[in-house]
């Protein structure tokens, strides 16, 4: 059983960085999703794929990981590099590059 711990980057319709501090343990798939025959339903025997902890820092999660024996892999951080910018300032004089249509 393998389980990845990563700290969750800033969804799309977010505008905060609510959620994005905290580490999440995940233990991966281990047996194949089927699909059920009458509903055509997703499913999976595999209930651990369901369980998701959250830590406060990188260490606690591998701490956590190294006490109940799991093998693990730790992503790196994906910090965002967005330029934050109002929207005046499409309209400033000294603009950078002329706004033009």
């Amino acid at each position: 059983m393998t389980a990845r711990i990563y700290r969750p980057a800033k969804t799309a319709m977010q505008s905060g960085r609510g959620k994005t501090g905290r580490w999440m343990l995940v233990f991966d798939q281990e047996q194949p999703r089927s699909v059920e025959p009458l509903m055509g339903y997703t499913s999976a025997a595999d209930m651990k794929q369901q369980i998701r902890l959250a830590f406060d820092t990188r260490e606690e999660a591998i701490a956590y990981a190294e006490r109940r024996g799991l093998r693990y892999e730790v992503e790196t951080e994906h910090d965002a590099t967005r330029i934050m910018s109002s929207y005046s300032d499409n309209f400033r004089p000294d603009r950078r590059f002329p706004w033009t249509h």
